[in-house]
């Protein structure tokens, strides 16, 4: 998470400050998303803080290589923290990028949580200390903040072989 911004005229924002979800009913907002096309792209208003949650709900497609949320780019931008599923060797990969360094990663997790061709619902919970992770409503994972602003965590980037479904 951080970085570029996305492009904001494929946003659908109604005048009362709400978001149309996939269905067209209204939906209140805290993060603001355009379309849910991979590779994707979204704004945090305001970045993170202790207490804001970001969902990502979507289904992995049949023969997934790798998902990745937060992955830099070149120049490396600074990256809160890098989630990337490897499905061949079952690991959920986290790091960060500050200041063009990469930071220490790590891999261990008590199951791999991902099936190919199934809904899956991923959880990214800021605490003062750390993001916890979870996944399908049980938790994966801690990962202690290594940017310390975390209102300048304004960004979310999500590719790989997924179809997004929700967003919030």
């Amino acid at each position: 998470m951080a970085g570029s911004v996305a492009d904001s005229d494929a946003a659908v924002k109604l005048d009362d400050g709400h978001l149309n979800n996939s269905l067209g009913s209204p939906v209140q907002a805290d993060v603001y998303f355009p379309r849910l096309i991979v590779p994707f792209c979204g704004h945090i208003k305001g970045g993170m803080r202790p207490g804001k949650k970001v969902l990502v709900m979507g289904i992995v497609d049949l023969n997934p290589e790798s998902l990745t949320c937060g992955d830099s780019e070149d120049p490396p931008a600074d990256v809160a923290i890098e989630l990337k599923a490897v499905f061949t060797d079952r690991q959920l990969l986290r790091n960060s990028c500050i200041s063009g360094e990469r930071g220490e990663e790590q891999s261990a997790i008590p199951y791999f949580p991902f099936i190919p061709d199934q809904p899956f619902r991923v959880e990214i919970l800021c605490e003062h200390p750390r993001f916890r992770v979870f996944v399908d409503g049980h938790q994966l994972f801690d990962f202690y903040h290594r940017i310390q602003t975390l209102s300048a965590i304004d960004t979310i980037k999500i590719n790989g072989d997924l179809q997004i479904t929700k967003l919030g």
